[in-house]
């Protein structure tokens, strides 16, 4: 139970990724502040900030919903404000919150540009910075970003230069601010997945039968609870894959978090 009691606040955790993130962290007793735009349903994008609180409570954990749009720095104040109020202490921040947009060029409007790099780079930025006090109290502070690794390659910005640069940028506050903050011990790392993971936006991309070569959230679950769960000082200044870093942590079969077993996932973006 290596979280049991901490308080890890999570952006965009109403599904995906992050509502994974936030369930597999509440089995452990964790204490996880559930955030995002969704607090009514909506039957495009099932999942709202309360019943993402009520699964987090089921599956063993304690919550709290806020609503924040991580683009408003208002609003990201009021997150650590809340989780402080409720829990006493921010132990963990993972920067899930996203914005996809893949066009070229002189495809993308400005404020398309604009929008990734709102949610994508500067809400990470500006999390952390919010963040950053709060952990130096903890004994075992961490900060996940959910960024891919650097790459020079032009095959993957060719024809998406806004949202690489806004991906790309996150993990530059990975290496960068694990570095300004290695005397205050807090870890800071990203995390990124070797396969596509099913997701809303893969969905959108792929297709229905594209969709059956992803493998689901919970392995990226799976990789960021045990980023979350090593001592102080171990880990940090690193872009991982989620399979790698399992392997390293002893875990060798990954069959079951394939949405068809029968199929070979796709190599992610970003993963030569």
């Amino acid at each position: 139970m290596a979280l049991n009691g901490r308080t890890i606040v999570i952006t965009g955790s109403t599904r995906g990724i992050g509502r994974a993130i936030a369930l597999r962290c509440a089995r452990d007793g964790a204490n996880i502040v559930v955030s995002g735009k969704s607090d009514t349903p909506n039957p495009q994008l099932p999942g709202t900030i309360f019943t993402v609180a009520e699964e987090v409570e089921r599956a063993g954990g304690k919550a709290l919903a806020v609503k924040v749009d991580v683009r408003f720095e208002e609003d990201v104040d009021r997150l650590f404000e809340k989780a402080l109020e409720k829990f006493g202490q921010v132990d963990a921040l993972v920067n899930n919150a996203g914005a996809l947009f893949l066009a070229p060029t002189l495809k993308t409007p400005m404020k398309r540009f604009d929008l990734v790099h709102q949610i994508n780079v500067r809400a990470t930025f500006m999390c952390t910075q919010k963040a950053i006090p709060h952990l130096r109290k903890t004994p075992n502070p961490h900060v996940l970003n959910l960024s891919p690794p650097l790459s020079l390659n032009p095959k993957w910005h060719q024809n998406n230069v806004a949202y690489s640069l806004s991906k790309l940028g996150m993990t530059l506050c990975t290496l960068s601010m694990a570095a300004e903050f290695a005397e205050d011990g807090i870890s800071i790392n990203s995390l990124w997945p070797r396969k596509m993971i099913a997701t809303a936006a893969t969905r959108m991309l792929l297709g229905e039968e594209g969709l059956a070569r992803t493998r689901t959230p919970e392995i990226m679950a799976e990789a960021a609870y045990h980023i979350l769960s090593t001592p102080r000082g171990q880990l940090t200044g690193s872009v991982l894959l989620d399979e790698d870093f399992l392997r390293s942590r002893g875990i060798r079969q990954f069959s079951h978090f394939s949405m068809d077993p029968k199929k070979e996932p796709l190599d992610d973006y970003y993963v030569d």
